[in-house]
């Protein structure tokens, strides 16, 4: 198996460009992947072997090295598990949906009240973002598992804190232990934050996740002083990047030696017409954007001030706030329809990728999510939508230019890792963007033989050799990698019934 040495999250976290020689490179490169991996070294239950003899051990960590236990998701595990035929499938199911838990949560009691840290995996520190997707898959379970609500309690909780602390700041540290990233030229740079990058949609998977915790549970209790606080302040960092009157105080550039960690024009990024929309410095890969108005984050964001609103209804009863909150989604929404949506030479009309207000587009798509593939996913538009269907034919073609097709697999990477390397994430979002059988068996059928042999989804891997990849210990995407099995489960019991 070949990890191969890319400039992926996990390797930017462990090199100083100023002051790091190339040997302490790849000492430090190396020395994290061992540790990575060290996790997973002890097997737990479970042996299978296949018609051929390959045997299948479990790669969860033993019993007693989980960091949280949820009997609802272990009950999931043993249900799922006995429908699935193919012993490849079971036994990467079974490795990747509890990941998150298993390896990746720390839960405590902070002044009586629920606190839950959620690092990436290789890298110890909490996205916002990230730790928002990690948990999502088991929030239809939080009912049948009051330690598991309680976990999501936490990290909705942590995450007001965070916003507070910094409503630019994508990644943040457990307490005040400083990061890699305090030499950045961005202000002012907190010993609390991991890194200052500014992502529209870090805010809205805050959103997000409380929106759906209130719906799945009635619980009130995280909507207290504190959480209200933070999403005036979220509120009030979107209005000011849209950049109605100038760039606003927030800026980033770094000294390194890829130009998509950094922002031009003294770090506030290219320059963009006000025309409604929000501008996010930074793409959900961490990339810088080309143009600033990042249409998927955009989307996010109309959906998520509207669940904002809402909350802000029947919760707070604070007619006003939620007023403004539906005023800026009706806003946002009207300048995509309006700038957004432009006509391909090849593909025809479509959504670009990112705009800038003065008629330029960008029209590609990048792995991560939010992306133009996840917009039925957050819920922005159905899925059976015409301009989504066509810009989703796009997407998944030669037209894309982050589309990569090989000997061993295809999907959409992004300028995060290069070219030729598709994500797992991307598969899998196709996978939940569907309900077209064929499609959903190819999907799985992609997954299954593009994870190097390790039984773990990843960041990426090269298309011409799966066992050629980046970032061996990733939770979102294990994670995400089983709630598309579970949604299979749901809906198509059957096809996991056949062999890959």
């Amino acid at each position: 198996m070949v990890i191969k040495k890319k400039y992926s999250k996990s390797c930017q976290e462990i090199i100083n460009f100023k002051k790091i020689n190339t040997t302490m490179k790849r000492y430090n490169w190396i020395l994290g992947a061992a540790l990575a991996c060290s996790l997973f070294s002890s097997t737990a239950e479970g042996i299978v072997r296949n018609q051929e003899g390959e045997v299948y051990e479990s790669k969860r960590p033993v019993a007693g090295n989980r960091h949280f236990v949820s009997d609802a998701v272990e009950k999931v595990i043993k249900e799922i598990t006995k429908d699935i035929a193919d012993p490849k499938l079971r036994w990467m199911f079974e490795n990747c949906y509890p990941n998150t838990l298993d390896t990746t949560v720390k839960f405590q009691l902070n002044n009586k009240r629920p606190d839950t840290f959620v690092i990436t995996g290789d890298i110890h520190a909490m996205w916002l973002r990230d730790s928002s997707a990690q948990l999502w898959p088991y929030l239809q379970l939080m009912k049948s598992d009051k330690k598991l609500q309680q976990l999501v309690a936490g990290l909705i909780n942590r995450q007001a804190a965070c916003i507070l602390l910094d409503p630019y700041a994508n990644a943040f540290n457990e307490g005040p232990t400083g990061s890699y990233w305090e030499t950045d030229f961005t202000q002012p740079m907190k010993k609390e934050l991991h890194e200052r990058k500014w992502e529209l949609d870090s805010l809205c998977y805050s959103i997000r996740i409380a929106y759906f915790y209130y719906l799945l549970t009635g619980d009130v209790s995280v909507f207290d002083a504190a959480w209200q606080d933070a999403m005036k302040l979220a509120v009030q960092t979107m209005k000011e990047q849209q950049r109605k009157e100038g760039n606003g105080s927030y800026s980033f550039a770094r000294n390194c030696e890829r130009p998509t960690d950094s922002q031009i024009n003294g770090g506030f990024g290219a320059p963009v017409k006000p025309n409604g929309m929000i501008v996010s410095a930074f793409r959900p890969s961490d990339d810088a954007t080309q143009y600033g108005f990042l249409v998927p984050s955009n989307m996010f964001a109309v959906v998520s001030l509207r669940q904002l609103a809402e909350i802000e209804l029947k919760v707070y009863n604070n007619r006003e706030f939620a007023k403004e909150c539906t005023e800026l989604a009706d806003e946002v929404d009207k300048a995509i329809q309006e700038y957004a949506v432009v006509n391909h030479p090849v593909s025809g009309k479509i959504y670009a990728f990112e705009v800038d207000g003065f008629g330029n587009s960008l029209c590609m798509d990048d792995a991560n999510v939010p992306s133009l593939l996840a917009a039925p996913y957050l819920g922005y538009c159905s899925q059976d939508d015409e301009l989504y269907q066509n810009t989703r034919k796009f997407i998944w073609s030669e037209n894309n230019p982050y589309f990569f097709s090989g000997k061993a697999g295809e999907g959409v990477g992004g300028p995060h890792v290069g070219l030729d390397y598709a994500w797992p994430m991307s598969i899998i979002m196709k996978g939940l963007t569907t309900d077209d059988k064929e499609e959903l068996k190819e999907c799985l059928t992609l997954l299954r033989n593009t994870d190097g042999d390790t039984g773990f989804m990843h960041e990426s891997f090269n298309v011409n050799n799966a066992a050629d990849f980046t970032r061996s210990w990733f939770a979102w995407a294990n994670t995400l990698f089983g709630e598309l099995i579970v949604k299979v489960h749901e809906k198509y019991p059957d096809l996991l019934k056949t062999s890959f």
